[in-house]
């Protein structure tokens, strides 16, 4: 699996690092994710997918 984030769309409500806080985080100063894991680990692959599937601005790809 990989991961891409479109900070660009991002609207910052945070429901990916509530999902999966160890492949995102927020900027501090304004909430936009921050990809920290590109790759994650198989067992982080389901919580990947539904920060994408909840993402409000569709701003997570992944491939």
């Amino acid at each position: 699996m990989r991961v891409h984030v479109d900070q660009d769309r991002c609207c910052g409500a945070g429901q990916c690092v509530l999902l999966a806080p160890e492949v995102f985080d927020q900027r501090d100063d304004d909430g936009i994710v921050l990809l920290l894991t590109p790759e994650p680990a198989p067992d982080r692959h389901a919580a990947v997918r539904e920060a994408a599937a909840m993402c409000p601005g569709a701003a997570i790809e992944v491939t």
